[in-house]
C-alpha cells in the first residue's frame, strides 16, 4: 500500500494492478475508435530491449479478413480447450459437482470458446525479430500486452493474453500477410466484460518474495488488510 505522503495517482495505480484479471466474457458491443486507439497508445509506451520496440499488433475487428481470422481462431481455441478439458479432467472429481469452482471454470472456459467469433476485438501481440529466436524475446513483447490490458482495465474493457492460436499460426500468417521474420507471441481478445473485473486472488505474498536468498524469509512481505488468497498452484508445504 502506498506511504501516507505518497503521490495521489499512486493508490490508483496500485488498485488498477491489483484488480486487472483475465476476462473471457466478453460482450459483443462494438469498442470506440478513441477508446482502442488509447489502449494500443498505451501497449505501445512500454520499455524493449535496446528501445528497439519491435512490438507490432496486428487488430482484427469486422473487416472480411479479420472474420475469417476470427473464424479461423474459434476453430483453434475450441480444439485446444477440448484436449485441455480432457487432459486436465475438468469433468472428474469435484469437476462434477455444478456450481463448485472447477465446473465454474470449466463451464466460463466453454462459454469463451464457443463464442469466440462474437468478441469485438482480437489483437495479434507480434515481434519483429533482429536475431535468431532467442530465450529472451519475450521480454520486448509481453509487457506492452500487460500496458494494453491494464489500458483496458482502465476504460471499462478486459482481455485475456493466450496462446491458443498456435494451432493455426500457418493460416492466420497466410491470410493476414505476416511475414516469416515476425513471431506471433499471443492472442487477445479484447472489449466490455459481461462481468467485472474485481481483486486476483494470488498466493500470500510471503510465499512468493524471498530476502537474501532463496526461501529466506522476508518480514517485511506482508499482504495488505483484507487481501484474499487462492488455493492454485503447487500444494503448500
Amino acid at each position: 500500500m502506498p506511504t501516507p505522503d505518497a503521490h495521489p495517482a499512486a493508490a490508483g495505480a496500485l488498485d488498477l494492478l491489483a484488480t486487472t484479471r483475465a476476462i473471457r466474457r466478453i460482450r459483443p458491443d462494438p469498442v470506440a475508435d478513441d477508446d482502442l486507439r488509447d489502449v494500443l497508445f498505451a501497449a505501445t509506451r512500454a520499455p524493449s530491449g535496446s528501445n528497439r520496440q519491435p512490438f507490432r499488433f496486428v487488430v482484427l475487428r469486422d473487416g472480411p479478413r479479420a472474420r475469417e481470422a476470427k473464424r479461423l481462431l474459434g476453430e483453434s481455441f475450441r480444439a485446444a480447450w477440448s484436449a485441455k478439458r480432457r487432459a486436465d479432467g475438468y469433468d472428474e472429481g469435484s469437476g462434477a459437482e455444478p456450481g463448485s469452482p472447477k465446473a465454474r471454470t470449466a463451464a466460463a472456459m466453454q462459454r469463451f470458446v464457443d463464442h469466440f467469433e462474437q468478441v469485438p476485438v482480437v489483437v495479434l501481440a507480434c515481434l519483429v525479430r533482429y536475431r535468431e529466436p532467442h530465450p529472451t524475446e519475450g521480454a520486448s513483447l509481453y509487457p506492452a500486452c500487460q500496458n494494453l490490458l491494464l489500458a483496458a482495465r482502465a476504460l471499462g474493457y478486459g482481455g485475456v493474453l493466450t496462446m491458443w492460436h498456435q494451432l493455426v499460426e500457418a493460416e492466420l500468417r497466410a491470410l493476414l500477410g505476416i511475414p516469416d521474420g515476425v513471431a506471433i507471441g499471443g492472442c487477445i481478445p479484447l472489449g466490455v466484460p459481461e462481468g467485472r473485473h474485481g481483486p486476483v486472488r494470488r498466493r500470500p505474498l510471503a510465499e512468493l518474495v524471498y530476502e537474501d536468498g532463496w526461501e529466506q524469509a522476508a518480514g517485511w512481505a506482508v499482504d495488505p488488510p483484507g487481501t484474499r488468497h487462492t488455493a492454485a498452484g503447487p500444494p503448500r508445504r
